[in-house]
Formats: structure tokens, sequence, C-alpha cells
């Protein structure tokens, strides 16, 4: 294909070095500076008044990076290009640190254009994407792909030459072809001499490879080494509504037109394929019977070890041609035996490393204040769009990527639920907490919506409730910039340098924050574990803005109230 690629040998317009204090406004701090009272952690972008500070810590340059009209911001470039790489069957995070992951909806297989994400790789330097291997097996919430822009900005035209390369055959670049059920018939065949407790064992193994991809074995049948039984078997397990036939024989099939194929055959079938550049499962024979699969079994099959028959047997599950084509390019990545890693899910080893799975993040909408500095009505419940302002919270975390979302009520939890649950309706993900102790300060929810998280859960988010601008968007820029491995497990938002909320913990901090008291929360944790926290930058001022006082309401109803009339205006 025509790749048309972008000089490789620069990066665009960002200049980058060394950059008089007078001219750091709006740059992007390279390294960290922490020095004076000053704590700006790299990646940020600078304010006139960091650069005030600066100037008065007595700073005269940085080192940092500035971005022409030409260039596109890492987490900007990272977005458009994660979102048209993505097909079907992919969840995307939202960008952070010129990042952005692609994870599987649901369990299948990895359907990669390996060619296009070759050209994508050469367009530019600073645009790199990396995915799992073509047709890997995933879990659901498995990474698929990772797309990371290099340096804070890549080139407009590398940019727009990547989504071009990823849309260009109409095809995704990238999917999951999810498994779906499948109803196996197996016929086993006997010689003089085959033991039943084989026979048997191989109905356990084959009956745990199809469990594992959602399917099941519904029937079986055993018989004679001969053509004539086989096709006497088949014709039986169409008759019990089967839809993949399996057929191992008690000797291996060596030919074409040796005993399983002459039976297949003999049913009304037809062979499609025998043998493949795969090793263990070069005997594996592909057949059609009245439209569906047969698969003529090597004896490797019999093993749980991963092998060539596990090759076939995924691409059915999730829905792929397996024909002559397909077959014959499985050669280059086939040689399995000296591949410890394989995946054996009926195996139960626990060797192997766990794929890397999105975390699993709750949002703990707290909602139990009695509103004191509201002077009377619970501020809750008051309206802010035409809608309560805790249905305001609940509604963006729901929104959001989170798994699971925990409202903790308190304070006239009598009218607070009904609001919420006449507002979203029956959700699944949405479940209600009660805070006895409410009276006694904004620690008591925390430590009762923390206590009540399952064990599967890795983070979690404080939200509160009288924060109406917190939208998903701000939440999952906090769950995307999450990595307890780089060392950012309290995901803090900024705004103007100015810390804010929500703020989201990895569960490390869950025992120490049932045991916060007071009305400040968990905050003070956040000074304990300052080399674990992440600033994350937000735009606009969601992040700081909470309702307190009716004064506080009124202005943020009319200033939503003008931007409203804004919208209608432009449109």
């Amino acid at each position: 294909m025509s790749r048309g690629i972008v000089g490789a040998e620069g990066r665009g317009g960002v200049r980058f070095g060394a950059t008089p204090i007078d001219e750091a406004s709006g740059a992007i701090l390279a390294h960290s500076w922490r020095s004076g009272g000053i704590n700006f952690a790299k990646g940020r972008r600078l304010s006139a008044d960091d650069v005030d500070k600066l100037k008065t810590a007595g700073v005269a340059s940085v080192v940092a990076a500035r971005l022409d009209a030409e260039d596109v911001h890492e987490d900007q470039a990272a977005e458009a290009i994660a979102k048209a790489l993505a097909g079907v069957g992919i969840d995307i995070t939202a960008p952070f640190t010129g990042r952005c992951n692609h994870f599987a909806r649901e369990a299948g297989l990895a359907v990669i254009d390996q060619e296009r994400v070759d050209a994508l790789n050469e367009l530019h330097e600073s645009v790199t994407v990396a995915t799992l291997p073509p047709y890997a097996r995933v879990t659901a919430r498995q990474m698929v792909a990772t797309v990371k822009i290099i340096p804070y900005a890549a080139p407009r035209a590398a940019v727009d030459r990547a989504i071009e390369v990823a849309k260009a055959p109409n095809q995704p670049l990238i999917s999951v072809a999810p498994f779906r059920a499948m109803r196996a018939g197996l016929v086993q065949t006997r010689l003089p001499g085959t033991r039943d407790k084989v026979l048997d064992k191989a109905v356990s193994t084959t009956g745990k490879r199809l469990t594992s991809l959602g399917s099941a074995l519904v029937a079986e049948r055993r018989c004679s080494h001969d053509a004539g039984s086989i096709a006497e078997a088949l014709k039986e397990l169409k008759g019990e509504g089967c839809d993949l036939f399996l057929v191992a024989g008690a000797s291996a099939i060596v030919d074409r037109h040796d005993v399983v194929p002459s039976g297949i055959e003999e049913a009304g079938g037809k062979v499609i394929h025998f043998g493949m550049p795969v090793d263990p499962g070069n005997l594996l024979l592909t057949a059609e019977l009245d439209g569906k699969p047969v698969l003529g079994l090597p004896g490797c099959a019999k093993s749980p070890k991963y092998n060539g028959f596990d090759m076939v047997l995924e691409r059915l599950a999730a829905g792929l041609p397996v024909g002559r084509a397909e077959i014959v390019k499985m050669g280059a990545g086939g040689l399995l035996a000296e591949i410890p890693t394989r995946p054996q899910p009926r195996d139960d080893s626990e060797d192997e490393a766990a794929p890397q799975q999105a975390p699993r993040v709750a949002v703990l909408v707290l909602a139990a204040g009695r509103s004191t500095r509201m002077g009377g009505p619970n501020k809750l419940l008051q309206e802010a769009d035409g809608v309560p302002l805790v249905v305001h919270a609940v509604k963006a975390a729901l929104t959001s990527q989170a798994v699971e979302v925990v409202v903790v009520l308190g304070h006239m939890a009598d009218q607070v639920k009904p609001a919420i649950e006449r507002a979203v309706g029956v959700e699944k993900r949405l479940r209600f907490v009660t805070n006895p102790d409410f009276a006694e300060g904004l620690s008591t929810s925390v430590r009762t919506g923390i206590a009540s998280l399952g064990k599967e859960i890795d983070a979690a988010v404080v939200q509160l409730g009288d924060m109406p601008g917190v939208n998903a968007a701000l939440l999952d820029r906090l769950m995307a910039a999450f990595s307890p491995v780089e060392g950012r497990s309290i995901c803090v938002p900024t705004v103007d340098g100015k810390r804010g909320n929500p703020v989201l913990w990895d569960r490390r901090f869950f025992a120490e924050m049932t045991g916060v008291s007071g009305d400040t929360g968990a905050k003070h944790l956040i000074g304990e574990h300052a080399d674990l926290v992440c600033e994350v930058e937000m735009t606009g001022d969601a992040a700081i803005t909470d309702i307190d006082t009716p004064e506080a309401l009124a202005a943020w109803q009319e200033r939503s109230a003008k931007t409203s009339k804004l919208r209608v205006t432009e449109a």
C-alpha cells in the first residue's frame, strides 16, 4: 500500500530546550520543578501565574516545549488516532501523557491488520502504535493496543496521515471478534485395545476447551474406526442440534482419503483442507457438513496444552473464517511446542503472568451531608439545569468508564435516593449504601463508601455530590492517569495549579481511608504520599467549584443559563 511517509527525522514545529522565563507562558514544562515552595510536575502547561512564581523564585529559564500552530498536543493527537483505529469490541481510555489505550469489551480474538500497523508506525517518529499479535486471545477488559505520542506534540500532517491509514480500506485496524456460544458434538472411534479411560479423558479435556470459549460439549458418540460408523454417529449428532462437529480417530489421519475424512463424506460432508503448518497440530482436517464446520482432530487434541486445534477452534468460536487460505497463513508463529507461555485455560496452571487489564474503578458519590452552610434546605436536592445537584454527580459517574457507582446516603436519604432513581432509572452499575454516622462529618461517608467496595475494585474516585460541573470526561481523565506501576496511585485534578476534586485513590490506600475522621475526608493522605500523587490538569473550573451556599448556587445557575443560551444562539 502507498504509505505517504512523513519525514521521520523531524518533530514538526515543536521548539524544545532552554526557554527564557519571559517566553515560558503557555510552554510545556519538560522537567519537574520542586524548589522554593514550587511543586510543578513535568508536562505542566505553564500559566502566566506559574511564570510569575518562577520569576519570583529567581528562575531565569526552564527546559520546555513550545508548540507551533501546526502541532497537535500529545493528548489530542493520541485520542484522534486511537478513535480512528478502533473497531467493534474496543473501548478507548481517555488520553493522558500522550497515550490512549484500547481494551477488549469482552472475551474474543484480537483482529489486527499488521500491514497497516507497520505502515502507521513508519509515518513519523512521534506517532507509535503497539498491539497484541493478530488473533491473540483476549479476556474482557484486557489491553489490546496502545497509541503513544512520543514527544509533547505531533505534526498535524502526521496525525492526519495516520488517521487516513487507519481508515483506508474502510475496515477497522484494531477490533475484537467476541466468542459466541457453540454446541459441539464429539465422535470418538475405537480400535481393538482402545481404553475407555483414554476416551473419558478426551471428553473432559475437550469439554474444558469449549467451556473456556463460552461454548459447550453437548453430545458424544463412540463407534468403530470405520467410515460407515463415523457417518452414522455424525448423523445422530445432527439430530442433537450441534453446530460444530469434532471427530477424534483412534488412529491419526494420514491422508485426506483416510477413514475419518471418508466417514465425513459418507455423512454428506465435504473435506476442505487437510494438514496445517502448525506443530503440534499438523494432522488437523477441516470439513463442512450441512454448512456447519467439522474438524478431524490431530492426536495432540487430547492434550490440554495449546496446539493447532486451539488456533482453529478459537477462530470458529469468534465467528472468523477458517478456510484453506487462513490455515496456510498460520505457519509464522505456528511452532508452538517450545512456547511455555501460550494460554492453557483448560490446564489449571497459574504459571503465566496475567494479561494487562483495564483497572476496575468505582466512583463513590458522597450524598449524605446535612448542608449546614446552605441555611436550611438540602443543597443536593436543589435544582441546577432542571435537575437536583446530586443527579448531576450520579449521571456523570454512570456515563464514565467506572465499573460501579456507589451513592453514600445519610441526611434525608428517603428523599435523595428517590430523586436519583427517578432521574436515572434502573442501572445495574448503581447501588446505594447508608452512612448512619453522617452527622459526624465527611470522613464517615468516605469510610462507609470504601468499606462497601468488593475485592475486585482496583481504585475508587471520591466524588462530592455538590459539584455539578464535574462530568464524565473529567472522571475518565482521572482514570486514564491512574497507573500504580508508573507511580500514579493518587490522581488529583488541578486547575491553573490549584488542586480540586474528585480524587482517585489506589486500592492500597483503602485501609488508611477507613481510619480517617473529621470533616476533611482523606486529604491528609495526599500530603503523606506526595511521591505517589499525580496532578491531572483540567480545563475549566469544574474541579474547584462546589456549591455550599445559596449565593454559590445562584451564581452557578446564572452562569449555566448564560452558557446554555450561548449554545442555542450559536446553533
